[in-house]
């Protein structure tokens, strides 16, 4: 039976492409929702629904100034992604070493 979509893990978190806007912006640092809604081009509101996401699976921190809620990434929570990415890295890399000593091998 196939698992439901779900946005309890930062895989799946990720996996929506405005996300992956909002946290490019993040790596910037700290932004407050219009700011956020403004640069990747979205209505407040949609950029809030992103957010609270992103909070839920640890990626995005906020905290309070003011009347003012302020994001920021949180790089942590992506650590399973990147370990995750890093084994096929190492994958590539190593086939790569291996075809560029075929080709020296060929001139």
């Amino acid at each position: 039976m196939a698992r439901a979509a779900t946005t309890a893990d930062a895989f799946n978190a990720v996996a929506e492409p405005r996300r992956r806007q909002i946290l490019d912006v993040l790596i910037g640092g700290e932004r407050p929702v219009n700011d956020l809604a403004r640069q990747v081009g979205l209505a407040q509101p949609q950029v809030s629904k992103h957010l609270r996401v992103l909070r839920e699976v640890g990626a995005v921190d906020v905290r309070q100034e003011g009347r003012q809620r302020l994001y920021r990434l949180n790089g942590h929570a992506l650590k399973p992604i990147h370990d995750w990415v890093e084994s096929y890295e190492r994958s590539w890399s190593e086939r790569f070493d291996r075809l560029d000593v075929v080709l020296e091998d060929s001139n």
